[in-house]
């Protein structure tokens, strides 16, 4: 029978001297090849000892000058014509291949490619797309092969995109913001060891803000389990406190089984599920079919009492000066919300998390409340008489005054009244919630009138603002100059990823939403939040009809873009349509206030930078330098107009925030 062989090229021979050896690839198998003596060879590249990769390795001559390729890990031998070992070596012998040359073509000869064995790691790739999973960032190596080849299979099969990141840590920050974003879990793929550590950072900042995200980490070989094998460390006590589920796979794991708890936990806790792949099982075959969420996920919703609707209709019709606090939590009921407050008078101010959810537009918008915000919305916490918060979480940065009558309507059960009572704490859906009292809520004849004093307030507040330009030296830019122009460029759909530190306070202050959404490092507030965040933004408007065509936009400082600046690389390589406005005081400004204030020395906050624009330009994105207030609406409106990523680098006075 004639032997029928894919003659796939390798190379040509000029790539490869006398003497040497190197590792090519045909289609997806690695060869060593091998040039000696004027003789050419092909073997399986993987050493069996350790899969070493024997085309890193060299020809060394031995007793009788016979050729020997050397492993270079651990010097064990093989005859380049035969496969062979020399004595003393665990008789396995190497695989060798076919080998042609027609000019000075190097061609090697492969049995046609077998159809494509389904493994576990398919099955759980087609289960996680079941579930939703919709994108992955993440970066592929040695200990998550078996699994990235099933994530490449879905991608190619047009179920999931993948994003290959520079750095984990962005990675996780990415799918943290695109649950925030989304309210569903994004992937995040990494080796073990260090690659999995890596998520740590981005993990707690999911966790802490509760947005639903998937870690899937590679792992060592179970044989080695234990004993400190190269980059083996328990990933299962590491993830431990950053997960609510968090399980490693084995090869008698009820696989699909896991993807659907993981994927459920992330959904319904809002929370990080974690799943551990080690190398040796990802490539078991597996015939099992994948999971599905089919009857495993019922209907959320909860109605508030019939008790706690007639207390709070009383309070709420009796108050002459009713304000609502609204945050991140209630962002998919702002219809709603907005009727409410039209109905009562009643100022709306938000967390810093909640900012842009009402427009600063709005008749009824006070802005933000707390450290970041403004003095209209301390001014309207003053003087209320009666507080309704609506997925709020009352951290100490916000500063909603506990000795105030206060109405607390959250899902969680475990909110209310977390870190004080509160005068009435009521368990349910904000939509529910709002729907009953809508039709019964009357503002008393002798409110005051509120809508009326929050227009003063804004034209008090905005004269003050535009006054802070009088600061201006010639030292840098003024923070409100920056967000006083973004306010007038930014689109109204836009979704602005902030990072942490002086710019992310500026922002608070100075920055007028349109409806435009804001998401932040909330609770961690995790320094470099803000690039990575912008990436996983702009994958969900790529799988969710409702945000596609929306703007990205991401404000940092230096010391934030620094953290993860080579992540502009991947946002040019994907096309990633991403505005980063960059505030560049060279110093970690928000640190040197600090020490000011608390009367230590400034010590070690200053930055050695390169020019930002320059080093974006040089990454293939857009890049532009402003040195003067007058110019930054432009370069802002044209960085914008870029279909791509684009950085515009604001030289700033770091005490002008």
């Amino acid at each position: 029978m004639t032997e029928t062989l894919d003659w796939i090229r390798v190379g040509q021979t000029s790539d490869l001297p006398e003497g040497r050896v190197k590792t090519v690839t045909a289609r997806t198998v690695s060869i060593c090849l091998s040039h000696f003596d004027g003789q050419w060879a092909a073997m399986d590249n993987h050493c069996p000892h350790q899969r070493g990769p024997l085309g890193e390795g060299s020809i060394e001559r031995g007793e009788g000058g016979k050729c020997w390729i050397r492993c270079p890990w651990h010097g064990w031998d093989f005859d380049p014509l035969t496969g062979a070992p020399p004595g003393g070596h665990e008789d396995t012998g190497q695989k060798l291949y076919r080998l042609k040359i027609e000019g000075d073509e190097i061609f090697v000869g492969l049995e046609p490619e077998p159809p494509h064995v389904r493994t576990v790691s398919d099955q759980m790739a087609e289960s996680m797309v079941n579930w939703g999973l919709k994108h992955v960032f993440g970066m592929v190596g040695h200990s998550n092969l078996g699994l990235a080849d099933a994530i490449r299979m879905r991608v190619e099969a047009g179920e999931m995109k993948y994003v290959g990141i520079r750095h984990e840590g962005s990675a996780a920050f990415a799918a943290s913001a695109y649950g925030k974003l989304t309210g569903h879990p994004a992937g995040c793929l990494t080796i073990a060891g260090p690659g999995a550590t890596n998520l740590l950072t981005g993990l707690w900042d999911a966790k802490v803000d509760r947005a639903p995200v998937l870690a899937l980490t590679g792992q060592v070989q179970t044989q080695v389990f234990g004993p400190g094998a190269f980059q083996d460390i328990d990933l299962s006590s590491a993830f431990d406190a950053v997960s609510r589920f968090s399980q490693t796979v084995l090869s008698t794991s009820k696989h699909a089984e896991l993807v659907s708890l993981a994927m459920k936990n992330a959904l319904v806790e809002r929370d990080v599920a974690h799943l551990i792949f080690p190398d040796d099982m990802q490539t078991n075959p597996s015939d099992a079919p994948a999971s599905k969420p089919d009857g495993r996920m019922g209907r959320a919703v909860v109605k508030p009492s019939d008790a706690d609707v007639a207390d709070a209709l009383n309070l709420l019709n009796a108050a002459k000066r009713p304000i609502f606090v609204i945050g991140h939590g209630a962002w998919d009921h702002m219809e709603a919300i907005a009727k409410l407050a039209e109905t009562l008078g009643a100022p709306v101010l938000t967390t810093f998390k909640g900012k842009g959810l009402l427009s600063d537009s709005h008749p009824n918008a006070a802005g933000v409340l707390g450290r970041s915000g403004t003095p209209i919305a301390s001014w309207f916490m003053n003087e209320a008489d009666l507080i309704l918060t609506l997925g709020t979480s009352f951290s100490n940065h916000t500063g909603i005054e506990p000795s105030k009558p206060i109405i607390q309507v959250d899902f969680e059960r475990m909110q209310l009244g977390k870190f004080h009572p509160v005068d009435l704490p009521i368990w349910s859906e904000i939509g529910e919630f709002c729907a009953v009292v809508a039709p019964h809520l009357v503002r008393p004849a002798d409110a005051a009138d509120q809508v009326t004093e929050l227009a003063e307030r804004w034209d008090i507040w905005r004269k003050e603002k535009r006054n802070r330009m009088g600061e201006e030296t010639a030292k840098g830019i003024h923070a409100f100059a920056i967000f006083d122009a973004l306010s007038r460029v930014a689109p109204a759909d836009a979704i602005i990823a902030v990072d942490v530190g002086n710019n992310t306070y500026s922002f608070g202050r100075y920055f007028e939403t349109k409806g435009q959404r804001v998401l932040m490092s909330g609770y961690l507030g995790s320094i470099g939040f803000g690039f990575p965040a912008a990436m996983g933004a702009w994958a969900a408007t790529q799988d969710f009809e409702w945000l596609k065509g929306r703007k990205i936009i991401s404000i940092s400082g230096d010391g934030g873009f620094g953290q993860y600046a080579m992540e502009l690389t991947t946002a040019v390589k994907y096309g990633m349509d991403i505005t980063h406005v960059l505030l560049h005081n060279g110093e970690l400004g928000k640190i040197t206030k600090e020490q000011k204030s608390g009367e230590w020395p400034v010590w070690e906050t200053s930055l050695h930078n390169p020019s930002f624009a320059a080093f974006a330009k040089i990454c293939g994105a857009h890049g532009e330098k402003v040195v003067s207030s007058d110019a930054i609406e432009a370069a802002l409106q044209k960085a914008l107009d870029v279909d791509g990523p684009a950085l515009v680098e604001i030289m700033t006075d770091a005490e002008l925030v």
